[in-house]
């Protein structure tokens, strides 16, 4: 490995090498995690009256296994040294409490990512959370990661894309709860008495989703007959290159969250709102993606392309038929990209094959970009109902609504003396439902879909060799 060079203090720069895997304390604390989650309750706690549960002995036992595991292994990540600290004080302290519901907050506060973005850094992470799209409970989780965070990436941000609460990060090993389809790191994850009143840092795991592009985006090109261009079937084949398209994605879709003309807060948080407002916004924080794409590409910046292929074959492929069918807006912001780009003829299904007007695509995806923005600028001066409405339209202009629906009849077939969060109750879980195209794509890619859980850039070339 690498040797990466860390200010931790006034000045002071230590190494780190040693891969904290390979150190004989790591399969010790993973195995003490993974034997205390199945005593966890949902909350997190223990409650030892329960069938099946330990000696609350035992338990204090598998916790001081832990805690000297990390007292072993923070000596290799000087720059978490602070966090560990706080760390063991935060399990001891769960323990001397019976094992209730936990609270790291005190951790959580010190654990300070974004502070050293060194490309390859290390860092061990162990809360009681869960894992966003994978494990909904509250269990003590393991997993050692590195930094992404290459030079061209840095100054990318630096000069132009500013978001230093973002860490691009990959996978070094986990445990239970990440072997799952979850590809984040996210402190509002975990278990606390209280939320900070700011975060300081958010992780999206590159490594996973460049694995997981790749293989579904082979298949479905498989599927569908599609003639990738030579650069484009050479990128789906290189990890590296998929990776490095991920999390400069990543990080033009994160701070797009809170830039632009914005009607609402952009994270929605607390609110309730149809869930195709919610398939907009993250939609349009790709889209935005891909236009700075085209833009850095036309500055020569060799990542870009890339990015743009990245978010048209994830969206396209995998989004729609990824996932249930309730409430699905990731789901839904794919249908609706396809849906548009196939209405304006960049996309052609004909003789059982799919083309695409390589040349058009990015003006096209650019113009869908637009429309989205300019639903969002008119927004700003609408009532939140009538907002939600035209977004409503945007959608139902290119995806047929479900035929049952009351919102596709109008204001007239719904009871507006409600307030707006009431009637979200009257959309149904399926407001949009598969095109016949997607219902058969789907029936072809969810075998292979499935097989992407818990998948990393080692197992993905394991399967590839």
């Amino acid at each position: 490995m690498t040797e990466i060079l860390v200010q931790v203090g006034a000045g002071d720069q230590v190494p780190s090498m040693a891969r904290v895997v390979e150190h004989p304390a790591w399969p010790v604390l993973k195995d003490a995690v993974e034997r205390i989650r199945p005593w966890q309750a949902k909350d997190g706690s223990i409650d030892f009256a329960a069938e099946g549960a330990p000696d609350p002995a035992d338990a204090e036992l598998v916790v001081r296994r832990i805690t000297d595991a990390v007292s072993e292994l923070s000596p290799l990540l000087p720059h978490d040294r602070v966090y560990h600290e706080a760390l063991v004080e935060d399990l001891h302290r769960w323990a001397d409490a019976g094992f209730g519901v936990p609270d790291f907050l005190d951790s959580l506060l010190a654990f300070q990512p974004a502070a050293h973005r060194a490309d390859g850094l290390q860092h061990l992470v162990v809360f009681p959370m869960y894992t966003q799209n994978g494990n909904p409970d509250r269990n003590l989780e393991a997993v050692v990661l590195s930094m992404v965070w290459p030079d061209w990436l840095a100054e990318l941000e630096r000069t132009r894309y500013d978001n230093p609460l973002f860490c691009g990060i990959k996978f070094e090993d986990f445990t239970a709860g990440y072997d799952t389809n979850s590809a984040v790191l996210f402190p509002e994850t975990i278990a606390v008495r209280e939320a900070p009143e700011r975060f300081s840092w958010g992780g999206i795991f590159c490594d996973r989703e460049a694995a997981r592009f790749r293989r579904v985006t082979a298949a479905a090109v498989d599927v569908l007959g599609l003639d990738l261009p030579a650069d484009i079937a050479a990128m789906v084949q290189d990890q590296n290159r998929c990776e490095e398209a991920f999390v400069l994605w990543d990080m033009v879709h994160d701070r797009t969250h809170s830039h632009g003309d914005l009607p609402f807060d952009p994270f929605m948080i607390k609110q309730r709102q149809p869930f195709w407002m919610y398939g907009l916004e993250e939609l349009r924080c790709d889209l935005t993606a891909f236009k700075e794409a085209v833009r850095l590409a036309a500055d020569g910046v060799p990542q870009a392309r890339d990015v743009q292929y990245a978010v048209l074959f994830d969206r396209m492929f995998r989004f729609p038929v990824t996932g249930e069918r309730v409430r699905n807006y990731d789901g839904l912001g794919g249908q609706l990209l396809f849906a548009y780009l196939h209405q304006h003829d960049v996309v052609r299904w004909t003789d059982n094959r799919l083309s695409i007007d390589w040349e058009r695509a990015p003006q096209v995806t650019n113009q869908l970009c637009a429309d989205i923005e300019q639903l969002y600028r008119d927004g700003i001066d609408r009532p939140k109902l009538v907002h939600w409405f035209k977004g409503y339209e945007l959608v139902a202009t290119y995806l047929a609504p479900h035929p049952g629906s009351r919102w596709a009849k109008g204001p007239d077939a719904l009871d507006l003396t409600l307030p707006p969060r009431k009637l979200v109750d009257d959309v149904l879980p399926d407001e949009f439902p598969l095109s016949m195209f997607y219902e058969a794509l789907s029936k072809k890619l969810k075998n292979v879909i499935a097989s992407t859980r818990g998948i990393t850039a080692d197992t993905a070339e394991r399967v590839a060799a």
